[in-house]
């Protein structure tokens, strides 16, 4: 016991040695290996609704990021958890995905297409608010490399260093900047993937049912959907109803592969009036 901990305190005090260096993201890797297994590592930065910045990323099966650069990159991050969780505000801190996930996601077809592909099994992210809308996450997760998720003592050593590994993750990349902070991409707006699907499509939807498809194509329950919406269970299933008619499906899965390309061509479009001037300070 007690040489662990001193393999701890020795790989954080490399971690702090290397802030604002390029070694800082691997050593902060070593450190994270101290108190858990994992199999991959990604940190990403999030521009209020921009489209994010891959800083760092690291794997054992290089299928795990198969589809970051041509899916996520492009529009599905506007469908993630922990993107979603950066919009509210989150605090600094530890984050688990199947802690913080919808109801339904596994069940979603974002989850089939997306998060299958990569092989993880599980994830776990630490939060830090960089100030200005901008979130820094780092994410490891369990893939089909090891094919099991984190232990609970795993979990809990991890979380009791979290406002260590926030403050790390603070300092490294609190001056990371976009080239236009106030003019970032947008991801689509209701209004905006409700005129994508009029024009691509000829389909024609309600602001309202546009909206109940943007929050099934999330993983939201029904009754989630009626808590953001501020409506009753009921209703969204009739406005699901009305979704579905007007798209002439009669499932989930048929809706997402109807709608989810119209999500990244919007992303895709915006993303490229703008080129990211920061740096990542380490990729591979």
């Amino acid at each position: 016991m007690a040489a662990a901990v001193r393999e701890r305190d020795v790989a954080l005090a490399k971690a702090i040695k290397f802030l604002g260096e390029e070694d800082f993201s691997r050593s902060l890797s070593t450190f994270v290996g101290k108190l858990t297994t994992f199999d991959n590592l990604i940190v990403i930065v999030y521009n209020g609704k921009g489209t994010p910045a891959v800083l760092y990323r690291q794997c054992k099966d290089p299928v795990v990021y198969l589809n970051m650069d041509r899916s996520y990159l492009t529009g599905a991050y506007q469908l993630d958890p922990f993107y979603h969780e950066h919009l509210k505000g989150a605090d600094n801190g530890v984050r688990r995905l199947v802690e913080i996930a919808p109801s339904k996601l596994t069940r979603s077809d974002y989850f089939s297409a997306y998060y299958r592909q990569t092989t993880l099994v599980d994830e776990v992210a630490i939060f830090a608010n960089l100030g200005g809308n901008k979130t820094v996450t780092a994410c490891f997760g369990k893939d089909r490399s090891s094919g099991v998720a984190f232990a609970p003592d795993e979990l809990k050593l991890l979380r009791s260093y979290e406002h260590v590994l926030s403050s790390l993750l603070e300092a490294q990349w609190k001056d990371y900047a976009f080239d236009r902070p106030g003019g970032e991409a947008k991801p689509a707006s209701s209004e905006s993937f409700r005129r994508a699907i009029a024009t691509r499509t000829g389909i024609g939807l309600s602001p309202r049912q546009a909206e109940v498809a943007a929050f099934i194509l999330q993983g939201h329950s029904t009754l989630s959907i009626g808590l953001h919406l501020g409506i009753s269970p009921e209703t969204v299933k009739v406005f699901r109803r009305q979704l579905y008619a007007r798209c002439n499906i009669s499932s989930q899965a048929e809706l997402f592969a109807l709608l989810m390309p119209l999500f990244s061509q919007l992303a895709a479009k915006q993303a490229a009036r703008r080129k990211p001037a920061g740096k990542p300070i380490a990729a591979s």
